[in-house]
């Protein structure tokens, strides 16, 4: 496979029962074969896009001093503010050509898991940097919610099996600054090839080129999407817990060429991720002779904990 399916979500919400199906058929293929798709008919308008991207431009634009005043120690950076380099691959000793900033969940006073996640942080300097990220944040959830129900009709399983592990789930909005390259890079890129932690992964900005792809030929694809779509990936979580049929699939986002060092490149994943206690053992209709259980049993938290540490953000 060369290139990355393109699906759209009209198809899923549509009262027609057979483009529902087609949906869920060719976005469970899809994460079967390469574990990415680009998606269309996502619950983002250009507006709140345009809006978010200058906040998070404005943002990182601000003198270091005062991006560091909202780097808060002792979280293992889930919010607020990370600085250059702090995050490398697992397995990897050189940090990320990279800053970035956290957005977390947004829960009602009354929820148990606010004695759990770290509170938000507010930026005092940008009034809608706050705004924009939360209008985006819900927009990305309630995405990536009807792309778990349609994966879950594939899977065999309740359609709205998921919803009541990701609706107060410790889901991640991630604005990333790689800032122009100014010295020639050792070992180092602007993000090194890995897989994803979480569920699933919806990233906005990947429109030029960087962002690329390993197939199952072990070749290095380009995964450019349209301007109207969003491109979403099949974490190591939902990979673990449907035993590797839907799988998370390494990619990296490569240095650009030398002539563009000089510029910036922004992204903006929503890494979406289940509450703590979600038990992501293999479920049993996706174990079978052919494919025998090949993960131990865990719980989304202590996974989550694993592989913060393996990134350098808890020590």
């Amino acid at each position: 496979m060369q290139n990355i399916p393109s699906v759209d979500l009209r198809d899923f919400l549509s009262d027609n029962p057979e483009r529902k199906q087609k949906f869920v058929n060719e976005i469970g293929k899809a994460y079967e074969d390469i574990g990415f798709v680009a998606l269309k008919g996502h619950f983002l308008d250009q507006e709140l896009v345009d809006r978010l991207y200058a906040s998070v431009k404005d943002f990182f634009n601000l003198p270091l001093e005062t991006k560091e005043q909202y780097e808060i120690p002792g979280i293992g950076g889930q919010r607020g503010y990370v600085s250059f380099g702090k995050e490398h691959a697992k397995g990897r000793k050189e940090g990320d050509l990279k800053e970035f900033w956290h957005f977390g969940q947004y829960l009602d006073p009354s929820s148990k898991y606010n004695e759990i996640y770290p509170p938000n942080v507010d930026v005092k300097e940008l009034a809608d940097f706050n705004a924009a990220g939360k209008e985006t944040y819900k927009m990305l959830e309630k995405t990536g919610i009807y792309v778990l129900r349609a994966l879950s009709i594939y899977l065999g399983i309740d359609e709205f099996y998921f919803d009541k592990y990701v609706s107060e789930g410790n889901s991640i909005l991630r604005p990333i600054h790689y800032p122009p390259i100014t010295d020639e890079p050792k070992n180092a890129v602007r993000a090194a090839a890995h897989g994803d932690i979480n569920l699933i992964t919806l990233l906005m900005g990947a429109q030029g080129r960087g962002l690329q792809v390993q197939n199952h030929d072990g070749e290095w694809i380009d995964a450019i999407a349209q301007p109207d779509e969003l491109v979403i990936n099949v974490g190591d979580m939902l990979s673990r817990h449907t035993n590797n049929k839907l799988k998370s699939t390494i990619h990296q986002v490569v240095n650009p060429p030398r002539e563009l060092w000089g510029t910036s490149r922004y992204s903006i994943p929503f890494f979406m991720h289940p509450v703590a206690d979600m038990k992501l053992n293999c479920l049993e209709n996706c174990i079978d002779e052919n494919n025998p259980k090949q993960f131990d049993d865990i719980t989304a938290g202590e996974f989550l904990h694993e592989r913060l540490v393996e990134l350098g953000l808890i020590k």
